[in-house]
């Protein structure tokens, strides 16, 4: 992430802005320069309304109709990544779907949990569990012992007839309950310590918000825009943390810790008694 944005900076500085609300510099891309909208709801739709045109799409529909005829989530998955772009190969691209609004993306978890159980689809095998843990285990500070127990824990990916899929829960647009602007956000600096998770319904979204019980009774959530700590801990569960403390002023004013995100180095969330 930091090395883009120094690339940004010498080669496409107008692709850079500080952005007044968070008071950070992020990476954007103006309006002007937007030729197109891809819409994941759509794409699907589309393949399904005039049929697959590789194996990949097909196998893409199979996965859709189990999932769908599983729960009661039809008209709320979509389709990202590659095959929303038309630039997946089928020989080797991923199937990434989307699923919209809390309710829905809960019963989808409770529904591929269970096709994981009747073998439908295929979680990760030990041993590409143990090269996941590898390629990351000198990237988050955390043991072999917790990046395993998080492996264990994410239920939003496997194989699907052997092709590796993923899922990613998004809010419906009734969901999102505050508008750009509302609050203004200050960094404060780096923090650690530890605390008690009090609500954890959505940390399945980018980024994963736990409300939490901290020593400082101002600090009430963490939020993390590492996808690696979305879905991990559970109301009661006891947390250790490191991360930016970011002031809140506005609509709903309060103090919260950052986990990952531009200027947010070496952050992290890991159980309180392991990892």
């Amino acid at each position: 992430m930091e090395n883009t944005y120094d690339w940004l900076k010498i080669e496409h500085p107008e692709h850079i802005l500080h952005c007044p609300v968070r008071n950070i510099e992020i990476s954007w891309v103006p309006s002007s320069k937007v030729k197109k909208y891809y819409q994941p709801k759509n794409r699907l739709n589309t393949i399904k309304k005039n049929g697959a045109k590789d194996l990949l799409e097909e196998k893409l529909l199979r996965l859709a109709k189990i999932l769908e005829e599983t729960t009661d989530v039809e008209g709320s998955l979509g389709v990202t990544g590659s095959i929303l772009t038309r630039t997946h190969n089928p020989t080797f691209s991923d199937i990434d779907l989307t699923v919209y609004g809390l309710r829905e993306s809960y019963r989808l978890i409770d529904a591929i949990k269970e096709l994981k159980k009747t073998g439908e689809i295929r979680g990760i095998s030990e041993g590409e569990r143990g090269e996941w843990v590898q390629n990351r285990i000198y990237k988050h500070g955390l043991s072999s012992e917790a990046l395993i127990r998080i492996a264990e824990k994410r239920w939003n990916y496997g194989y699907f007839e052997e092709t590796y899929f993923s899922v990613h829960p998004t809010r419906r647009d009734n969901e999102i309950l505050e508008t750009y602007g509302e609050n203004m956000y200050n960094r404060v600096g780096v923090v650690s310590g530890s605390a008690v998770v009090t609500d954890s319904s959505e940390s399945i979204f980018l980024p994963a918000i736990y409300a939490i019980e901290d020593s400082n009774p101002e600090i009430t959530e963490i939020v993390s825009f590492e996808g690696l700590y979305g879905s991990l801990f559970k109301a009661g569960e006891e947390i250790k943390y490191k991360g930016i403390l970011e002031k809140v002023e506005g609509k709903n004013s309060h103090q919260r810790i950052i986990i990952g995100g531009a200027g947010s180095p070496d952050s992290y969330i890991k159980w309180g008694h392991s990892g």
